[in-house]
C-alpha cells in the first residue's frame, strides 16, 4: 500500500489542438523503433540488484513491440499498481461526469456527500479534490496530519467504516495549494460510488474494463463496503499498457469510446505546476502528471503519466505514440521510482 491505504495514428490526427495531442511535433524517423533494440535493453535489466522489477511493456502505434517479466511475475500476474490506482479513479469521475451522474467538476463535493461536514467543506469542488489543492488538512507525509492515510485507515480498520475520512477538518481555503494526499482521492471514489449507485469494483469492471477487454483485475474494498480510489488496484502489466493506450487514443479504444475526449484532454492538461516538490513530474492535471522528457540532441518530449508507490508507472507518449507501462514492489524505497524513470528515458533514447 501506499501508506496504509494504498498499498494510433487515426487517435492522434482527431485529437490534434488538445492538451494531448498537437503540442510537439513528431520525431523524425520515431516510426522505425526496432523491437529487437528495445528487447535487449529490457533483458539488460535482469541484472539489477533489486529482486523487485515485476514488468514492462512497450506499445507502439496500438501494438505491443516489447515486453519483459522479472523476479516470478508473467503476463498473467496481477500487479497491485498502488496510487497509479488515483488516475484510475479520475477516469471513473469523467465517466460519472460524462452519463449525467456529477454535474461537473465546479460542483461542491457537500452536495453528494452525507452530512453533516466539518466547516468549509461547503466551498471545496470536485476539481479541488482532483487537483490535490482541496484545503483539507491531510498530508501523508505528516504523521500529526488529522488527515494523514495511516491515521484514517488504522481508525477505519478499527471502527469498520471511514467516517473519519469526512471528518477532516479544513486547513485553507480550497484551490490554493497543491498538498499531494490520499484522502482526495478516496472522496472522489465515495462520490462517484455515490452519484452512481455503484461500487468503485463494479462500475470499473463494466464502463472501464470490459470495453478495454480486461478480465482479471482485484481490487482492495474498505470494511465500510467502499472502494480504495487511491489505491489497491491490482492488474496486470499488459492491461495497465492498454489503459494507457486508451488515454493516449484520447478515451477511444479499438473504436469504440471508453470515456469522452474532453475528459482526457482536461485530465491530461497542466494545470499545476510541481516540480518544486516532486523530482519525476513538471505538472499536475486530474489525478494525472506530466513531464518533458529528454530524447537526446537537446530535445524533449511530452510524457504523461500515472504514478504509483514503488515505480509503478503507465507512461503515454503522445509523439512518439507510445505507451510504456512498469510494475515493480519496490513498495517504499526511493529507487523504484528512479528505476522506472530510467526505463523510461532509455526506451525514449532507443526511439531513432
Amino acid at each position: 500500500m501506499d501508506g496504509a491505504w494504498c498499498n494510433r495514428r487515426a487517435v492522434l490526427g482527431g485529437l490534434a489542438g488538445t492538451a494531448l495531442v498537437g503540442l510537439t511535433p513528431r520525431i523524425a524517423g520515431a516510426e522505425n523503433a526496432t523491437p529487437a533494440r528495445l528487447t535487449a535493453l529490457l533483458d539488460s535489466r535482469r541484472d539489477d540488484p533489486h529482486p523487485d522489477l515485476k514488468g514492462v511493456v512497450v506499445l507502439r502505434h496500438g501494438r505491443r513491440i516489447a515486453e519483459a517479466y522479472y523476479n516470478g511475475d508473467d503476463a498473467t500476474t496481477l500487479h497491485d499498481i498502488r496510487s497509479a490506482t488515483k488516475s484510475l479513479t479520475s477516469l471513473l469521475m469523467g465517466i460519472a461526469i460524462d452519463r449525467g451522474r456529477v454535474a461537473g467538476v465546479d460542483a461542491p463535493i457537500a452536495r453528494y456527500l452525507p452530512g453533516p461536514l466539518p466547516a468549509g467543506w461547503e466551498a471545496i469542488t470536485i476539481r479541488d479534490l482532483l487537483t490535490m489543492r482541496s484545503g483539507l488538512a491531510a498530508d501523508d507525509t505528516d504523521p500529526a496530519s488529522p488527515g494523514n492515510e495511516d491515521t484514517l485507515d488504522e481508525a477505519g480498520e478499527k471502527t469498520g467504516d471511514w467516517a473519519t475520512a469526512l471528518a477532516v477538518p479544513v486547513r485553507e481555503p480550497p484551490g490554493r495549494t497543491y498538498q499531494y494526499c490520499s484522502l482526495n482521492a478516496f472522496l472522489v471514489g465515495l462520490i462517484v460510488e455515490r452519484a452512481t449507485g455503484q461500487s468503485l469494483d463494479r462500475l470499473a469492471q463494466e464502463s472501464l474494463f470490459d470495453p478495454l477487454g480486461i478480465r482479471a483485475h482485484d481490487w482492495r474494498t474498505l470494511p465500510g463496503g467502499h472502494g480504495t480510489g487511491q489505491g489497491n488496484l491490482s492488474i496486470t502489466a499488459r492491461d495497465a499498457a492498454t489503459i494507457g493506450q486508451m488515454v493516449l487514443n484520447g478515451g477511444t479504444y479499438k473504436g469504440r469510446r471508453v470515456i469522452s475526449q474532453r475528459w482526457l484532454s482536461d485530465s491530461l492538461a497542466r494545470i499545476h505546476p510541481i516540480a518544486a516538490s516532486d523530482p519525476y513530474a513538471d505538472f499536475y492535471g486530474y489525478m494525472w502528471y506530466a513531464k518533458d522528457e529528454p530524447v537526446g540532441d537537446g530535445r524533449t518530449v511530452p510524457v504523461h503519466f500515472a504514478s504509483g508507490n514503488g515505480g509503478n508507472k503507465i507512461y503515454a507518449v503522445p509523439s512518439l505514440d507510445l505507451v510504456v507501462a512498469i510494475t515493480s514492489s519496490a513498495y517504499g524505497k526511493g529507487y523504484g521510482q528512479r528505476r522506472s524513470q530510467d526505463i523510461l528515458l532509455s526506451i525514449l533514447k532507443a526511439m531513432p
